[in-house]
């Protein structure tokens, strides 16, 4: 969802979303490093084209708890759809492949670390650095596919702003 521009704020909605901003700056060789409450595979197989050809990503949970603390109504909701055979979860056949895809993209590309203390960092923050140029964007959103704005059907309001 490419949303009009009027200044550096991305709201997911009408000011477009942190998702087109990290597709438009993310280039082959690009580093980056990211700081967020939450990761899903979802979020990566949303970037895929984009984040398999960095030179590596540096990523800070800002909740060290995160895994016991999970909202389900905060998660990405599982897809059904209705064919002949009855009601079959969506994207539960993709799931294994996304989630070995993605284990692998950790592996080669990706240093993971978390802030020991909990409740001390909150902001979210997405850094990208490639042939000395930098770009970032901070504010709220966690790499999640509605956390980025890259849902088809509902993403979260979010407010971030653009870094010089």
């Amino acid at each position: 969802m490419e949303g009009k521009m009027i200044s550096g704020i991305r709201d997911n909605h009408q000011r477009g979303c942190v998702g087109d901003f990290l597709k438009s700056k993310i280039q082959e060789g690009s580093t980056l490093s990211i700081v967020s409450a939450y990761f899903t595979i979802y979020a990566f197989e949303a970037l895929k084209g984009h984040l398999t050809g960095i030179e590596e990503l540096k990523f800070l949970f800002g909740e060290p708890r995160f895994i016991q603390s999970l909202d389900p109504d905060k998660a990405d909701k599982k897809a059904f759809k209705i064919e002949d055979h009855g009601l079959e979860l969506a994207n539960r056949l993709e799931q294994k492949r996304v989630a070995e895809e993605c284990a692998h993209w950790i592996e080669d590309k990706v240093q993971i670390r978390s802030v020991k203390q909990s409740n001390l960092l909150h902001g979210k923050m997405y850094h990208i650095a490639r042939h000395g140029i930098e770009d970032a964007i901070m504010g709220s959103s966690n790499f999640t596919v509605r956390g980025l704005g890259l849902s088809s059907t509902g993403n979260n309001i979010e407010l971030n702003l653009e870094v010089d």
